[in-house]
């Protein structure tokens, strides 16, 4: 049975006949799996409808949220995934908690060509921003603003007293205070001072940084040095970080006492339990059921990854004529989710990759799905190791393989292995 209305026919009927909607419903089958009711949300950063799978994170991080409330040490948190995971969504979700809290938030995605200072200054910008009017002391606000216009304002490559950006700040820009340059340096004293505003309203300012293992390597260094000097302090200002799995390396390579200023967070494929809630929930809310074969299917294909789950509960959403979804539905329903993944989610990122990059890849995909060893690859490719390593570098830098520890690498996306065996070498 096809849809019996289109969109603004659907519109005119809630307007003039709203107390008939509900009990059509059971009479028009097809309308109960309406694409222009899909719940699925298979997008970058995109909340799910349920964000199944994830209450230890967010209740780790109430508690992190409370006890810097009332005045307690507490560590800044860093979350690493491979992507697809849901890592910038539990990110959102952590700045929206913060936000309820009446905190003051900035959020940045780190760039590897880009140093953090001048985004790290809008971010506190809008922090501050957020505080300001139930700030009772303007002048305490002014004073900050006028640090963070010299923090901002202070680069290193243009001449001294002069700078090619303005924050948008109208306040004068401060001297002495976090603007010597040296971003280790300005970065801690700028962080104290915010923390300082945050402490007069007996709230927190928290710093959201996506794509952490981006951050420059001097600019790790700094951060974890201004983070260290809070932790010390007790200042309610925390850093919340989301990265790739070897983000935790690169912060500890900056300075080794990271791994004790930090709470980690790893975050993985979903259980059989909450990839089932992913589903069923959206759909229970606009009356649309599963058959208990077509979530088998489902999970099969989507493996649990949050990304995948939403991908192919969409597409089967899509093109099925009427509830409940079957694994009649799933399997017509598959090979579009995969086309569209191997064009949207694989495709877009190998096409990043140059020759020589693609090669090293389909080696590694040959090889198989684990973390694998350099040298295998190596000798997949007939090459001495280090021949490989531009290739390999520069696989990192554009975020397509990690290291996954000393000697072997991984890809950064999910079944990314299983894309390339099915592409011509």
């Amino acid at each position: 049975m096809t849809v019996l209305a289109t969109a603004p026919a659907r519109t005119r009927r809630s307007t003039f006949f709203p107390n008939l909607r509900r009990p059509l419903y059971p009479a028009i089958k097809s309308e109960s799996v309406d694409p222009v009711r899909n719940p699925y949300a298979p997008g970058a950063g995109q909340r799910p409808p349920e964000l199944a799978g994830r209450d230890r994170e967010l209740q780790q991080f109430e508690v992190v949220l409370e006890r810097v409330a009332r005045g307690r040490p507490e560590r800044s948190m860093v979350v690493t995934g491979l992507r697809g995971v849901g890592k910038t969504v539990l990110l959102n979700t952590f700045k929206s908690m913060a936000m309820q809290r009446l905190w003051g938030t900035g959020k940045i995605e780190a760039r590897p060509d880009q140093s953090i200072r001048r985004p790290v200054a809008a971010a506190l910008h809008m922090a501050i921003r957020e505080l300001a009017p139930r700030h009772r002391a303007p002048e305490r606000i002014e004073e900050f603003l006028g640090v963070l216009k010299a923090f901002a304002m202070r680069d290193p490559a243009a001449a001294k007293g002069t700078s090619h950006w303005s924050p948008g700040i109208e306040v004068p820009a401060s001297r002495g205070r976090a603007d010597s340059g040296d971003l280790e340096i300005d970065l801690t004293e700028l962080f104290v001072d915010a923390a300082s505003v945050a402490t007069d309203l007996a709230v927190g300012i928290a710093l959201f940084i996506d794509e952490m293992q981006d951050v420059q390597a001097a600019d790790v260094s700094a951060l974890c040095a201004a983070c260290h000097e809070l932790s010390q302090t007790g200042g309610p200002l925390i850093v919340v970080g989301a990265g790739l799995p070897h983000l935790p390396s690169v912060l500890s390579a900056s300075k080794s006492y990271s791994e004790r200023l930090f709470r980690y967070a790893r975050i993985d494929k979903l259980d059989r339990e909450a990839a089932d809630l992913a589903l069923i929930l959206p759909a229970r809310e606009e009356d649309v059921e599963f058959t208990q074969e077509a979530l088998d299917a489902l999970y099969e294909a989507a493996d649990g990854y949050p990304y995948f789950v939403q991908a192919y509960g969409k597409v089967a959403w899509d093109l099925a004529p009427r509830s409940p979804i079957t694994l009649d539905d799933v399997k017509v329903s598959a090979p579009e989710a995969e086309e569209e993944l191997a064009v949207g989610f694989f495709g877009s990122r190998y096409e990043r990759a140059t020759p020589a990059e693609r090669d090293y890849m389909h080696a590694m995909a040959q090889i198989g799905d684990e973390p694998v060893p350099t040298s295998d690859v190596a000798d997949a490719l007939g090459r001495k190791p280090s021949s490989l390593s531009p290739a390999r570098d520069s696989l990192i830098k554009k975020g397509l393989i990690y290291s996954a520890e000393r000697g072997l690498i991984a890809f950064t996306v999910p079944h990314f292995g299983k894309f390339l065996r099915a592409q011509p070498v």
